[in-house]
């Protein structure tokens, strides 16, 4: 890892919240491409998964989805169950949130991630209909269905969000649904 990167770690940890949110905004920038440290911080990110800090928690679980593209050990194919936690049962909906809105970049690293991630969605869709916020997770859900096929083109990305779409019994949200896939129907 060089100097510059090494910093940024450090200044996650800052007090200053500027430095702080600097230095994550760099770090997801840099890691939208593969990186050649990604094992130099993953122990430690998968271990703040758990962290008392929701924030902490937040942060680690859209790294720890970002870094799956750099990854040739497949460690996230083990270390998923980890990131779904934190993703559907976090204690915190915000925390869940953010993690939702990342962890479709998972399915960026390969077949055998994808296809881990399409499961995972597919059951998370079908059965989120106890969660307080339903309707918005199975909206974020089908935003990062379309992150990945605009990322990769793959069609069955696309045929799993249009059938999920149609699990929606309400034609009100359905209709809103659609409209995350318009252009691609």
């Amino acid at each position: 890892m060089d100097v510059l990167t090494r910093a940024y770690f450090v200044n996650l940890e800052s007090d200053e919240w500027d430095l702080q949110y600097e230095a994550y905004q760099r770090i997801l920038e840099m890691t939208k491409q593969e990186v050649d440290w990604a094992y130099e911080v993953w122990d430690d990110i998968v271990q703040n998964l758990s962290n008392r800090d929701a924030h902490i928690r937040s942060r680690c679980a859209q790294l720890l989805a970002h870094l799956a593209i750099s990854d040739p050990q497949k460690r996230i194919l083990g270390d998923f169950s980890l990131l779904w936690k934190v993703t559907t049962r976090d204690p915190k909906f915000i925390t869940k949130r953010h993690s939702l809105q990342s962890i479709w970049r998972v399915g960026l690293a390969g077949k055998e991630q994808k296809d881990l991630l399409l499961e995972h969605f597919i059951k998370w869709f079908k059965h989120c209909h106890q969660e307080k916020n339903c309707r918005l997770i199975r909206s974020d859900l089908l935003q990062g269905l379309r992150n990945l096929y605009e990322q990769q083109s793959c069609e069955k990305v696309k045929k799993v969000a249009l059938e999920l779409i149609e699990v929606e019994s309400e034609e009100e949200y359905r209709e809103k649904y659609k409209r995350i896939w318009e252009g691609y129907r």
